[in-house]
């Protein structure tokens, strides 16, 4: 018995989440309403009260849940990825622009987000554009490939190609937000990769832009 109602509890923390993170996507922030979350989660306003005591809790779990699910994503990826900073290197960007990850449903939450951050720490802790987690990644990867070369002044090359790299993340999710309609996802990976193309020649290249299942027909596609 004890089991089960642990089960529910679990259920209707999830719902009241997902019911969250819908509404701020179609409607953004400031029209999601506990009427809204509870008509969407279909359960009485009671529970949000019960299970993160007020609306502003939920909301942060909210953000939590949403970060916590993109990181879940890139860590299954990178278990794919061989151990050279290039290959997760070129792991990370594949997924951060995959349709999975990149969708207008992601893209609306994370930046309904973004516009909280300077008012609110704790939807800021998930929602930084200088996410210390993904900067983390990013850099010690560029270090492995940096080291490699021996490069000099190797911390600054590591530290610049990192702040270039998310740069460019970045804009290609304001471009998929502004535009999504005309956003072309094989340009966004080839822009990309011509930067660290020209930064480390030996390490990456434009076919690093070509995903696996569509390397077969790429011969003919101009790069």
């Amino acid at each position: 018995m004890t089991g089960k109602r642990e089960q529910n509890r679990e259920q209707n923390r999830l719902a009241l989440i997902e019911a969250v993170l819908d509404s701020v996507a179609e409607k953004g922030i400031s029209e999601t309403s506990v009427s809204e979350i509870i008509q969407r989660a279909g359960l009485s306003r009671g529970m949000i009260h019960l299970h993160f005591g007020g609306k502003d809790n939920l909301v942060q779990a909210a953000v939590q849940h949403s970060s916590e699910d993109y990181y879940g994503g890139l860590e299954n990826l990178l278990q794919t990825a061989g151990d050279s900073g290039q290959e997760r290197i070129e792991m990370i960007i594949r997924g951060d622009l995959s349709k999975e990850v990149l969708n207008r449903r992601s893209v609306s939450i994370w930046y309904a987000f973004r516009g909280e951050a300077r008012n609110r720490a704790a939807v800021a802790e998930f929602s930084d554009t200088r996410d210390d987690r993904l900067r983390s990644m990013i850099l010690h990867a560029f270090t492995s490939v940096v080291r490699e070369d021996g490069c000099p002044d190797a911390a600054a090359v590591a530290r610049d190609a990192t702040h270039g790299t998310l740069a460019l993340l970045e804009g290609m999710w304001t471009d998929y937000l502004l535009h999504p309609d005309r956003f072309d996802r094989e340009e966004a990976m080839r822009i990309i990769f011509r930067f660290l193309a020209a930064m480390f020649p030996a390490h990456f290249s434009l076919a690093g832009a070509i995903l696996p299942e569509e390397a077969e027909g790429a011969a003919a596609r101009p790069l």
